[in-house]
């Protein structure tokens, strides 16, 4: 099982696999590597590397204080120093989109292109408050089977998603034990995000200004409370060449394998290769 220690003494694991470009992988604010699961066999010749987070999924738990972006995207970067990787394209989804715009102002010449999967420079309260009301919180339902359910209920943006997909995300978010279930990331990331929401909020666009010059790439959940219509219409704005796809259907946040989201990947993918 694949690990790496950063520079302060977190074991962090990932994963790597295929050959071709590097891309990787940057998951959810509460998720792990396999937030990619759904989107990995539609890649084509890519080494996808998948990271998780301090204090999610398999890596360990670190000091509240560290789930910071800039913290992760330094963790980032030394990943693929671990890796001996000089650059790669980083496909981020939310808080890994926000990653990959803070690798964009400080480690440019590290990265190939970006990819945003619903998220941008400016963070809508209503999908922020959502966040924070289950952020560190175990969940009421005693099984994975209830919890899909639940997903299935209360995600209201998603249209026409089975129920078997409601079931693969609940078996990625939560595991089950015999009094009910757990997380698969320390609950005390919530204490890190309200304590950094409290602050006044930073302007992010600078971060996404400084993606100039490279690949880019951004998706947009037609329903999603987190990036609105018109954040998404400005990063167009400012970014004329950057491939643009609004996602029938979808919340906060696309699955990735939905049509429109492979199609633009995939063009994507081809200005990576020039």
């Amino acid at each position: 099982m694949p690990h790496f220690t950063t520079s302060d003494g977190i074991r962090l694991h990932y994963t790597d696999e295929g050959q071709g470009r590097a891309l990787l992988c940057l998951p959810g604010l509460t998720r792990d590597g396999r937030d990619f699961d759904f989107v990995a066999p539609h890649l084509g010749d890519t080494r996808l590397i998948r990271l998780d987070y301090r204090g999610r999924g398999r890596s360990d738990w670190a000091p509240p204080e560290t789930y910071t972006v800039p913290v992760e995207a330094r963790d980032a970067v030394e990943l693929l120093d671990h890796l001996e990787l000089p650059r790669a394209a980083v496909l981020g989804t939310s808080r890994g989109g926000l990653i990959a715009m803070m690798l964009a102002a400080t480690a440019k010449d590290r990265l190939a292109g970006v990819a945003l999967n619903d998220i941008g420079p400016e963070i809508a309260e209503p999908g922020l408050d959502v966040i924070k009301a289950y952020l560190g919180r175990r969940p009421a339902q005693k099984t994975i089977r209830e919890a899909a359910a639940r997903r299935a209920e209360v995600m209201t943006g998603f249209v026409a998603v089975p129920e078997s997909r409601w079931l693969e995300e609940a078996e990625r978010l939560f595991v089950e034990n015999r009094d009910g279930l757990d997380l698969t990331y320390d609950p005390a990331l919530r204490e890190a995000v309200l304590e950094s929401s409290a602050q006044p909020a930073p302007d992010l666009w600078p971060l996404f200004d400084a993606l100039k010059g490279l690949p880019l790439c951004a998706l947009r959940g037609e329903n999603s409370d987190l990036l609105t219509p018109e954040t998404f219409a400005e990063m167009q704005r400012r970014r004329p060449d950057m491939i643009a796809a609004e996602i029938p259907g979808r919340g906060h946040i696309p699955f990735l394998d939905e049509p429109e989201a492979l199609d633009a990947l995939r063009r994507w993918l081809r200005m990576l290769d020039g």
